[in-house]
């Protein structure tokens, strides 16, 4: 909010008009776990869930309560029921409370197994999951972020959506062999780049629009039937005394 006054980086304080912008733009559902989300403590945090609530974004991976933390967020799109999970690395190194260990989903794999677990037990027909990880600026995922693809599509996962670089890294589609030996298909981006950001870093300006098209069948089999994509790119004006950006 504004009395904290709003900052740029290292620690980030944005207006909550941010959110209504999101809204009215046809955002849904937020991964809030990332490496910023403690840039104004514990009571930042919170403050961002409680606006989101507010203005009615779901989200996932900051938490103001255990009994939050518990909850497997689950949405019906369009006949198919999806479970939204989020995962960040770590906070920048900003101390987490220690009775408030709840906040923030960290990447910690014995919690992200049980989960998956949970997810799987409501009967969900996907699982998606936001995973904050990787290393900034770069193109190609790190080795870490290929093993823990591996780890969440064997315990459950469906789709994996990545964050953090601030630059593309490469999708893919995968069959995965299931314990029983039956196999369901799989989506993997390892970045998404950026969105909007004003960052000049080389390949930080373009990004894209994801479009996962999925079919639930009649026996009530899913399949990921394509995964095109919107190009975007920030274009920054020269022109005037305020930046602008044009996407």
């Amino acid at each position: 909010g504004a009395k904290v006054g709003y900052s740029s980086y290292p620690t980030f304080n944005t207006p909550e008009a941010l959110g209504t912008a999101l809204k009215e733009a046809g955002v849904d559902i937020l991964a809030t776990a990332n490496n910023h989300c403690m840039d104004k403590g514990y009571k930042g945090l919170v403050s961002t869930i409680e606006k989101l609530d507010k203005i009615g974004i779901d989200h996932v991976g900051t938490n103001k309560s255990q009994e939050a933390r518990n909850e497997i967020l689950v949405k019906d799109v369009n006949g198919i029921k999806i479970a939204f999970l989020a995962y960040t690395y770590g906070t920048n190194g900003i101390a987490i409370p220690k009775d408030k260990s709840y906040a923030v989903n960290l990447i910690n794999k014995k919690q992200i197994k049980a989960d998956l677990e949970a997810a799987k037990s409501l009967n969900v027909d996907l699982i998606s999951v936001n995973m904050h990880w990787g290393t900034e600026y770069r193109l190609e995922p790190t080795q870490e972020q290929e093993e823990l693809a591996n780890f969440l599509f064997e315990n459950g996962a469906d789709i994996i959506l990545g964050s953090h670089p601030h630059v593309l890294e490469k999708m893919e589609k995968r069959t995965i062999t299931l314990d029983d030996g039956t196999t369901k298909e799989g989506f993997l981006i390892y970045s998404l780049g950026n969105f909007m950001s004003g960052q000049y870093y080389d390949h930080t300006k373009q990004s894209i629009i994801l479009d996962l098209q999925i079919t639930k069948h009649g026996d009530g089999s899913i399949s990921i039937d394509s995964a095109t994509y919107t190009p975007i790119y920030m274009y920054k004006s020269s022109s005037g005394s305020k930046q602008r950006y044009l996407v």
